[in-house]
């Protein structure tokens, strides 16, 4: 298998098309059916494999250093990886927690967790 037919299989699991991708990627129209014909962009090729959820390793080869087929270490893990990046406001709160002191972190999920369950209590009373 190919780089072509490695982005093309990765496509199909994201439930993405290749042309979808090169627009999300401001990729050239049929950037990707010429992989196999030129010498890739790595700039390019590492957008291509953030984008999928693999490493660099995996697209040139179809190998990673565990040999495993994903860059993930289980399909939850890729899967919540995939809504965050796909998701402004997912990203957006990941990015905010990731620089925020361990104390104010859990200040901010206290204060999610009471809103989610006053909404459900709304929700719960037919309001």
């Amino acid at each position: 298998m190919d780089l072509k037919e490695r982005i093309k299989e990765l496509c199909k699991k994201n439930n993405i098309s290749m042309n979808q991708l090169e627009q999300e990627l401001d990729f050239g129209k049929g950037y990707i059916s010429k992989l196999g014909k030129s010498t890739p962009n790595a700039t390019k090729i590492q957008q291509l494999a953030n984008r999928l959820g693999v490493t660099v390793d995996y697209l040139m080869t179809g190998t990673t250093e565990d040999d495993s087929e994903h860059y993930y270490t289980n399909e939850e893990t890729r899967e919540i990886a995939q809504e965050i990046f796909q998701n402004p406001d997912l990203k957006s709160l990941f990015h905010a927690a990731r620089d925020l002191p361990p104390e104010r972190l859990k200040a901010h999920l206290t204060f999610i967790q009471t809103l989610k369950e006053q909404e459900e209590k709304h929700n719960d009373e037919g309001c």
